[in-house]
C-alpha cells in the first residue's frame, strides 16, 4: 500500500514506552501519529488532515481520555472519528462509562497485538462504509436542495409569466401586484396562530399564498377592452361580462395543468384566489354567491388584499381616498364583504399596510403609462 493511502492513527498516552510500543506494532500499516498528552492530542485532531481512528488511554495527567472524548464528540468536526480506549483500567464500569461517553471500543492493557491489529482494521472498515454513506447522503442532500430550488424558480418563473400577462391586458400598473402580495402575506403571518387559520397557514402555505397572490386577476385576459378598459361604471350587461373574469382566471389555470398532464399543488391555491376573491362573506359576491367559511382562506385574504389597494389607488379615470376614509370603507364591510377576523387583523395592520403602499406607490410615470396604454387600445 501506498503511504499516502494509508490511514492515520493518533495514538494518545503518556507513557513513552505505550507509545513506542504501539508506533512499531502499527507502523507498517498505517501512518501514526503519537501525542503524550489529551491536550497535545486535541490540537493534532483540529490540523488537517484529522486522523482516521484515535487510541486514547485514560488515565493520564492534564486532560484524561474521558475529557478528550467529550471535547472530540461536542464538536461536529471531530464527533465522527472512532476512538477506541486503550487502558490498563479493566472493570466492567469503566468499560460502560468508556462506550457511554462515545468509544467505539474498550481495549484493556497488557494488549495482545493480534486483537489490536484486528480490531483496529474492524474499526476502520466501518468508518471507510460511514463516510461513504455519509458522502452519499450529503450528495443526495444536495441534489435534492438543487432540484428544490429549480422548481421553485420555475414555479416563480411560471407565476411571473402568467401574471405580466394579465398586466399588459389590464388598467393596473405593476405595483398593483407588488402590492396586494405584500398585503395579502402580512394578513397570513398576522392570522397564523389563530385558531381558525392555523392549521392552514404554514410557512410553506404562507410562501405560496405570495407568489401566487399576483394572479388573482389573471382571467382579465378575457375580457374585451372595451369593457375592461372602461373608466365609468359598467352597464349590467357589460358588468356580469366582467364577472366572468374570475371563471377565466380558474379555467386558464386549469388548462395548464391539463397541457402538463398532472395536477400542480403550488398552482391550487391560484386557482382558489383567480375564481374566489370576489366571493363576500355574506355570499352576495360571485361567481358562485357562496358566504363565510365555505370560501376559501386564500380568497378572503385576497378580498381584503384587493378592495384595499383599489380603493387607494391612484387611476387616469380616479384619485385615490386617503388611507384612513379606505379603512373606514373596510370597516364598514367587516361581516358582509369581509371575514371579520381576517378585516380584524386588517385594522391591526393598518399601519403595515400604508407603509406597504407608500413602498410600491405608483409614481406619475407610472399613470402616465398607463394613460397612454388606455389611449392606444381605446383610440
Amino acid at each position: 500500500m501506498d503511504f499516502t493511502d494509508k490511514a492515520t492513527i493518533l495514538v494518545v498516552d503518556d507513557t513513552p514506552d505505550n507509545l513506542s510500543l504501539m508506533s512499531g506494532l502499527l507502523k507498517d500499516l498505517y501512518r501514526v501519529k503519537l501525542a503524550n498528552s489529551g491536550e497535545k492530542a486535541l490540537r493534532i485532531v483540529q490540523a488537517a488532515p484529522p486522523p482516521d481512528l484515535i487510541l486514547l488511554d485514560i488515565m493520564m495527567p492534564g486532560l484524561s481520555g474521558h475529557e478528550v472524548i467529550r471535547e472530540l464528540k461536542a464538536n461536529a468536526s471531530t464527533r465522527d472519528i472512532p476512538a477506541i480506549f486503550l487502558t490498563a483500567m479493566s472493570e466492567v464500569e469503566d468499560e460502560r462509562k468508556g462506550l457511554e461517553l462515545g468509544a467505539v471500543d474498550y481495549i484493556t492493557k497488557p494488549i495482545s497485538p493480534p486483537i489490536v491489529l484486528a480490531r483496529v482494521a474492524n474499526h476502520l472498515q466501518i468508518k471507510a462504509a460511514a463516510d461513504f454513506l455519509r458522502d452519499k447522503s450529503d450528495f443526495l442532500e444536495a441534489e435534492v436542495a438543487k432540484r428544490t430550488k429549480e422548481i421553485s424558480a420555475i414555479q416563480d418563473v411560471t407565476i411571473l409569466a402568467m401574471a405580466s400577462l394579465a398586466e399588459t391586458r389590464d388598467n393596473e400598473t405593476g405595483n398593483h401586484i407588488r402590492r396586494t402580495q405584500f398585503y395579502v402575506k402580512a394578513l397570513a403571518e398576522k392570522l397564523r396562530t389563530h385558531p381558525r387559520f392555523g392549521y392552514f397557514l404554514s410557512g410553506d402555505a404562507i410562501d405560496t399564498l405570495f407568489k401566487s397572490a399576483p394572479l388573482h386577476d389573471i382571467g382579465k385576459v378575457g375580457i374585451p377592452d372595451r369593457i375592461l378598459l372602461k373608466p365609468g361604471r359598467f352597464t349590467p350587461d357589460e358588468f356580469e361580462i366582467m364577472k366572468t373574469h374570475t371563471t377565466l382566471g380558474r379555467d386558464a389555470i386549469i388548462h395548464a395543468e391539463k397541457q402538463l398532464g398532472t395536477q400542480v399543488d403550488f398552482l391550487r391555491i391560484a386557482k382558489e384566489i383567480a375564481y374566489c376573491h370576489q366571493e363576500k362573506w355574506d355570499g352576495s359576491g360571485y361567481p358562485e354567491g357562496i358566504g363565510g367559511d365555505d370560501i376559501p382562506i386564500s380568497a378572503r385574504l385576497m378580498a381584503v388584499a384587493d378592495v384595499y389597494d383599489a380603493l387607494i389607488s391612484r387611476r387616469v379615470y380616479k384619485d385615490g381616498v386617503p388611507h384612513e376614509q379606505a379603512v373606514r370603507i373596510m370597516t364598514e364591510g367587516r361581516g358582509s364583504h369581509f371575514d371579520p377576523d381576517i378585516l380584524d387583523a386588517f385594522l391591526d395592520l393598518r399601519d403595515e399596510f400604508q407603509a406597504i403602499a407608500a413602498r410600491f406607490a405608483d409614481s406619475d410615470a407610472d399613470i402616465a403609462q398607463e394613460a397612454a396604454m388606455l389611449q392606444t387600445r381605446t383610440g
